[in-house]
């Protein structure tokens, strides 16, 4: 394990946005750990010893995992991070409140986005294939981290957490800035007409339009649709007038060699997004 080379920000993706410098973001990739095949680095067309596993039911040796997460907890200089048991669902927890529970019960408690205005506490979801949404407000008062697959998604997880951050931070929804981080694409995001009837049947009338485009038509599965999950995020967070959102445009399937993906191997590592405020920062205005 020590003779692996060491996690460093080249191996990490930073949200490309303009908010204070308080506010700290990073999402994972497959490479910087210790894990060995099948959840190594990709390097040379192979699956080789490096990778940066993050999930801890994934099958891979638990002392790696640990390894790695104590890697970039060190990498991002925080001593905590909320990981939570992530359900597919709308449940939203303060980061303090989600480590308080794990520490008393000896495992992550169940939901799928955290939120804190406290500084040096990671929110963390992990993803491999569904999408992370990193979520602020510009002068760094506060943060959230979403696990945002379909049905998380279809369940309003992203605009109940854009709303609970932007009541920690004091300003309105519309005031936030979001970060989509790398998920499964629109090429690769093979669903069933259940799938695009949950969103249409949520949808607000002046919404419906935006959503069924969300949906193409698969050219060679009949019934079948091609959805964009990074389009459908957008669509729920200009529901409460955020409009300032990056990124939604790295492919999980596609880009074998930078990111893990459930859905092209099933037997596969996890990668996390992290977001939190840096104690040693100042935010704007003060």
């Amino acid at each position: 394990m020590t003779s692996l080379p060491e996690l460093s920000f080249a191996d990490v993706v930073q949200p490309a946005w303009n908010v204070a410098p308080r506010v700290r973001a990073l999402v994972t990739t497959r490479s910087g750990g210790v894990s060995g095949p099948p959840f190594g680095r990709w390097q040379d067309g192979a699956d080789q010893p490096g990778g940066l596993n993050l999930g801890m039911k994934s099958g891979d040796d638990p002392a790696a995992v640990a390894a790695n997460r104590a890697r970039l907890l060190a990498l991002a200089g925080v001593s905590e991070a909320a990981w939570l048991a992530q359900v597919h669902g709308a449940q939203i927890l303060r980061a303090e409140d989600a480590l308080r529970a794990a520490q008393t019960n000896g495992t992550p408690p169940e939901a799928d986005a955290s939120v804190t205005d406290r500084a040096g506490i990671a929110c963390v979801v992990m993803v491999a294939d569904c999408m992370p949404v990193l979520l602020c407000d510009e002068a760094g008062r506060a943060v959230g981290a979403a696990h945002a697959g379909w049905r998380g998604l279809a369940a309003g997880i992203v605009e109940q957490t854009a709303s609970r951050v932007a009541a920690l931070a004091g300003v309105e929804p519309s005031a936030l800035h979001a970060y989509l981080g790398p998920c499964i694409g629109p090429e690769s995001f093979e669903v069933g007409p259940d799938v695009r009837d949950a969103f249409m049947n949520a949808a607000q009338a002046d919404e419906r339009d935006a959503t069924a485009a969300a949906f193409a038509a698969h050219p060679r599965n009949a019934g079948k649709y091609l959805a964009d999950l990074p389009a459908l995020a957008r669509l729920r967070l200009r529901r409460l007038g955020v409009t300032r959102v990056v990124g939604g445009d790295m492919c999980t399937v596609n880009e074998r060699e930078r990111f893990y993906s459930y859905r092209r191997d099933r037997e596969t590592g996890r990668m996390a997004a992290l977001i939190w405020l840096d104690d040693q920062a100042q935010t704007l205005g003060d």
